[in-house]
């Protein structure tokens, strides 16, 4: 329902806030072309307190992608860290975790048919080192931040689009920047400008915090983060366990994760990390419906 007032109140265009605002700041980790043509002056925020360095880029041909990653990875898994691995399709992501799993790589994937409650389980168990690859799609979109992540392998990254635009290339190769001696590897048979591009802002990072930790004396440290003990499968009735029903529950179990879902919502909400705490009401409104 909205008054008829409303039409008259209704939220600025895009083209028109830029032009009624006298004043405007963008914020951004990957600013658009439009953000950087308006403005007039730029100021970048690169310098890690922890003086990690943004990862080493390497790029292979993706003739034998497969078989590459398959070594990259047991490299990786022999010093106790862990891989992601993005990939362009749902079937993509399945056939290659059908053929790792069958060379005995401990690995799983995760897509959009997984829903929020089984992928905080998967990204806890990565964490916990009960597998060592985790193969998606769209890393992006599930806020990945782990620091026992050391590779980040990016298959077919010549094929231009969403997935490996300048923007995506960026982010997913930051998801290496928690670890210390984080690597990308970046699979192609041809150097696109999206790579390129992405190629260069690294480079320019990397220079820009090394003089920083050479001026100032820092040895750059792994980021030390606590797994969330709200995660723990024995405090939740194994509510993340993908294994039991939530719809078999008794009641009395199911309130109890409500209640602790609610906490998780209010605590991410004073935060601000808003949409964190969006993504837990729609887990509780999820469990409510059962």
């Amino acid at each position: 329902f909205r008054l008829p007032s409303a039409l008259d109140n209704r939220p600025l265009k895009y083209d028109e806030f830029i032009d009624k605002a006298p004043h405007y700041l963008f914020v951004s980790a990957t600013p658009a072309e439009t953000e950087l043509e308006l403005s007039a002056v730029k100021a970048e925020q690169i310098i890690r307190p922890t003086g990690l360095l943004d990862p080493v880029l390497t790029v292979k041909d993706s003739d034998n992608q497969v078989e590459d990653l398959h070594d990259e990875i047991k490299k990786t898994a022999e010093k106790g860290d862990r891989v992601l691995v993005t990939v362009l399709t749902k079937k993509m992501a399945e056939s290659l975790t059908a053929y790792l799993a069958d060379l005995g790589i401990k690995v799983q994937y995760m897509h959009s048919d997984i829903d929020a409650i089984e992928r905080n389980q998967i990204i806890r168990s990565l964490r916990l080192g009960e597998f060592d690859v985790l193969i998606g799609i769209n890393l992006l979109r599930e806020g990945l931040d782990l620091p026992e992540v050391s590779l980040v392998a990016i298959l077919d990254a010549d094929k231009e689009g969403f997935l490996r635009s300048e923007t995506s290339l960026v982010q997913t190769i930051g998801r290496a920047a928690r670890n210390a001696e984080g690597r990308v590897i970046l699979y192609a048979k041809k150097m696109t400008r999206s790579m390129q591009a992405a190629i260069d802002i690294n480079t320019h990072r990397r220079e820009k915090q090394m003089a920083h930790n050479k001026a100032h004396g820092i040895t750059p440290t792994t980021v030390k983060r606590k797994l969330d003990e709200n995660l723990k499968l024995e405090e939740t009735g194994e509510l993340y366990n993908k294994r039991k029903k939530l719809d078999k529950m008794p009641a009395a179990e199911r309130k109890k994760i409500l209640n602790e879902l609610n906490k998780k919502m209010k605590e991410a909400a004073k935060k601000l990390e808003f949409e964190e705490a969006a993504r837990l009401r729609d887990e509780i409104a999820k469990i409510k419906q059962l």
